[in-house]
């Protein structure tokens, strides 16, 4: 756990510790990792969190990461013409952070990406959503698409399984042609980039921090290849 991963550095003699995210927004799991960075913030000299793939949106003249994510996602996506869709499959939250999604959507739309729609699979909008939407403008041929770091359970089974209720079937039983797209984000060397960026971020801020400070002798410094990886 995060918990174990901050306690073993601690008794190690870390005193200066990155924590990279890698979350697609700031849900559920970037709070919990949030609130494990307030709760041994004040166990280290420093300590600092970086950012999901996407946080800012481009308010105050901070970056636009939403614009940033769709630029390194339309690398994987199909061409369509005017009768077929591409349809992402996102995992979806309770949290209010739920509302990234719309800001997806509309940034989707911005960057001039035709027939693109996204859904989720615990949020809002859901595929029953969007199934009238695609009727109305005569799509007839869709590809679903993982908007998750892996292409795990939730793809194979939920998106692309052969029950029932996955949504190729459910697709398929309202009269589409169903094509799917088994790679999950982790796979994009342009959203591997964003990752890169994101923990170089968190990274350089505990560097900027250790500038400031007087000189003084520092016991452990962290290596550049730590690799703790969290939950999505």
């Amino acid at each position: 756990t995060p918990e174990e991963a901050m306690d073993q550095l601690k008794a190690e003699g870390y005193t200066r510790v990155a924590i990279a995210s890698f979350d697609v927004i700031p849900g559920m799991e970037y709070n919990y990792k949030a609130a494990v960075y307030n709760e041994y913030k004040d166990q280290f000299k420093k300590l600092t969190l970086g950012m999901p793939a996407m946080y800012w949106m481009g308010q105050e003249e901070q970056e636009d990461h939403v614009a940033e994510f769709v630029e390194a996602l339309k690398a994987q996506l199909p061409a369509t013409n005017k009768n077929q869709a591409v349809l992402l499959m996102a995992h979806g939250t309770p949290d209010p952070a739920n509302a990234y999604y719309a800001v997806i959507q509309d940034r989707i739309e911005y960057a001039g990406l035709k027939n693109v729609h996204l859904f989720t699979v615990e949020g809002f909008p859901r595929l029953e959503h969007l199934i009238p939407q695609l009727k109305i403008h005569g799509i007839n041929e869709v590809t679903l698409v993982p908007m998750m770091m892996v292409a795990g359970d939730h793809a194979l089974n939920d998106m692309a399984g052969d029950e029932p209720d996955s949504y190729k079937s459910v697709l398929l039983k309202e009269g589409f042609k169903v094509n799917t797209y088994l790679k999950g984000l982790g796979e994009n060397p342009a959203i591997q980039q964003l990752y890169v960026d994101r923990a170089n971020e968190a990274w350089n801020a505990l560097q900027q921090e250790m500038k400031e400070e007087p000189k003084e002798e520092v016991k452990h410094e962290m290596p550049r290849n730590m690799n703790h990886e969290m939950k999505k």
